[in-house]
């Protein structure tokens, strides 16, 4: 059994619309902004390995958008998908599980690649799970989100084959445990480790970075906002009280982090690498 993180490279961000109603006075010591207000962000993946199996959660954004839709998210970085986990020992054929946490484009646009002018998922024998209400809500899309959901980076999972609903089929891993949450998106799915006695939450968007603790911190893109408060709220009085391990998935710098409550709400107790706090 193991678990670590995948780097897949950075973008940016509209520093406002990552933030919130937080004023930019506030959130610029945290993550300072470009001369476009664009604030830098990583996509940082996991790889969890379980006996015969091998599951991957998230894709990052991937490659194969025009020139014209990556200019406005200003790639960078050396990492990728493929070649962080060649660096961690295993190939694209290795991988026998996908965990999309929701199919917004910079999650799963790494799980599809073009191939000429075809579209086929990047990983041949795994199976891709999402939930089927989240689902549902992609490939019917409200106006609000629309833009997020691409269908080229959704349908050819469904096409292949490869697709398999949560809750209507049982998940292969028996030390993960999924919880869902509807702030951000319906039903996005949010995965909990439990490892050499700890247990170890993929924060996914619901609390995309250490800076997004603090409850007034959710971002602009979500659909429930007050939800999302109250579900942050929920989760890291958990966290705190049974001594969770965080990973961030949008964190440029930190990469995960344990928290505790104080009278301010809670906050970082410890920050590192996972493998540190593992």
């Amino acid at each position: 059994m193991s678990l670590q993180t995948l780097d897949t490279g950075l973008f940016k961000l509209d520093g406002g619309a990552m933030f919130g109603v937080v004023p930019k006075p506030l959130w610029q010591r945290l993550n300072p902004a470009d001369e476009q207000n664009r604030c830098t962000w990583a996509m940082r993946c996991l790889l969890y390995e379980q006996g015969d199996r091998l599951l991957l959660v998230d894709t990052g954004i991937g490659n194969k958008q025009d020139a014209k839709f990556f200019g406005h998210y200003d790639l960078h970085g050396d990492a990728s998908l493929l070649d962080s986990i060649h660096k961690a020992g295993y190939s694209e054929a290795d991988i026998t599980d996908v965990l999309l946490t929701h199919l917004h484009f910079d999650h799963v646009g790494g799980a599809v690649r073009r191939d000429g002018e075809q579209l086929t998922p990047v990983f041949q024998n795994a199976v891709y799970w999402t939930h089927p209400a989240h689902w549902k809500w992609a490939t019917n899309p409200n106006p609000r989100e629309k833009a997020s959901f691409l269908r080229e980076n959704i349908m050819p999972l469904q096409e292949s084959g490869q697709l398999t609903f949560l809750e209507e089929n049982p998940f292969p891993f028996t030390d993960v445990d999924l919880h869902y949450v509807d702030g951000h998106t319906e039903k996005m799915a949010l995965p909990l480790f439990r490892i050499n006695g700890r247990t170890v939450a993929y924060m996914a968007d619901l609390i995309p970075s250490s800076a997004h603790i603090p409850l007034p911190y959710v971002m602009s893109y979500d659909v429930r906002p007050l939800l999302t408060m109250d579900e942050k709220t929920q989760l890291l009085q958990q966290a705190a009280q049974e001594n969770w391990i965080l990973v961030f998935e949008h964190d440029p710098t930190i990469e995960a982090a344990t928290v505790e409550l104080t009278e301010r709400g809670a906050r970082i107790k410890e920050s590192g690498k996972l493998k540190e706090l593992l």
